[in-house]
């Protein structure tokens, strides 16, 4: 009996010493995409750090900053002992390139489509064992998008053309190849910008004067309200869209720009004022 109750203390011991050698991961998000994508995923208490610009959802906030999204802190990365550091493209690459150089993990979320964007859920889901998680958030998106693509089929409606204003000085807009086209197409628009060579690039006021845009969607936010700064513009009050009054800025700019778990609420918002339901 008492060679029993000894052997069973041992396996507890052991078992506690081996438990306090384990830490749980320890993850780093530089990107408000990224890391929406991880507190999706169910991992607010692996998430140790996010940029400055990473907003949401509301516990983001609460994390420890690293710095801004283009120039982050990589001594204060380096002391929190990262087991992985979740990125997108474009301006991070030099950041990048110095993790990758000092040994670190990085994983690099930059998709451009809505597939893309299910890759990357679904990879991030598999480096932080949370395969199901991603998995059922992959197939929440895709029936999000199958569904909106048969409304806008049973709706046989012309798709309206429409003009996304990303910024007002310079002009700037997307184009094919950016994530924001392809979720106008699905909403049930059509890009005036199709004519661009980049994702996003320079628009002129001039080319949105002559492609007549019937809807206009801004998305960004200012101190004066950028619809106002619209109606100043010289030669835009006989654009369609303004002299039917369908421009809109009041959608938040975070849920159509940035390829995440929200991109379905996007999609709603930009439909409905599309075809004003």
């Amino acid at each position: 009996m008492r060679k029993t109750i000894l052997t069973c203390i041992i396996c507890l011991l052991l078992c506690g010493r081996a438990g306090a050698g384990e830490r749980s991961p320890r993850y780093i998000s530089l990107a408000p995409s990224t890391t929406e994508i991880l507190f999706a995923l169910g991992l607010d208490e692996e998430v140790v750090a996010v940029s400055s610009f990473c907003n949401f959802p509301e516990a983001a906030r609460a994390k420890e900053k690293i710095g801004d999204f283009s120039r982050p802190n990589i001594e204060k990365i380096l002391s929190l002992k990262p087991d992985y550091i979740f990125c997108t493209g474009l301006e991070q690459a030099p950041v990048i390139e110095e993790l990758r150089r000092l040994k670190l993990n990085v994983y690099v979320s930059d998709p451009v489509s809505v597939s893309q964007l299910s890759d990357s859920i679904k990879n991030i889901g598999m480096i932080t064992n949370k395969n199901h998680e991603a998995q059922r958030i992959v197939q929440g998106i895709r029936k999000g998008v199958s569904e909106m693509q048969e409304r806008v089929t049973r709706l046989n409606k012309p798709r309206p053309k429409v003009f996304i204003e990303i910024w007002y000085d310079p002009l700037t807009t997307a184009g094919p190849g950016s994530f924001v086209d392809e979720l106008l197409s699905i909403a049930g628009g059509e890009n005036i910008a199709s004519d661009t060579k980049r994702p996003y690039s320079i628009y002129s006021p001039e080319q949105v004067i002559k492609h007549k845009p019937d809807c206009i969607l801004l998305a960004y936010m200012g101190t004066q309200r950028p619809i106002e700064l619209m109606l100043k513009r010289a030669g835009w009050q006989d654009i369609p869209a303004i002299r039917n009054k369908c421009l809109y800025d009041d959608i938040n700019p975070d849920i159509i720009l940035r390829p995440g778990p929200r991109i379905i609420e996007g999609l709603e918002e930009i439909h409905k004022r599309l075809f004003n339901q």
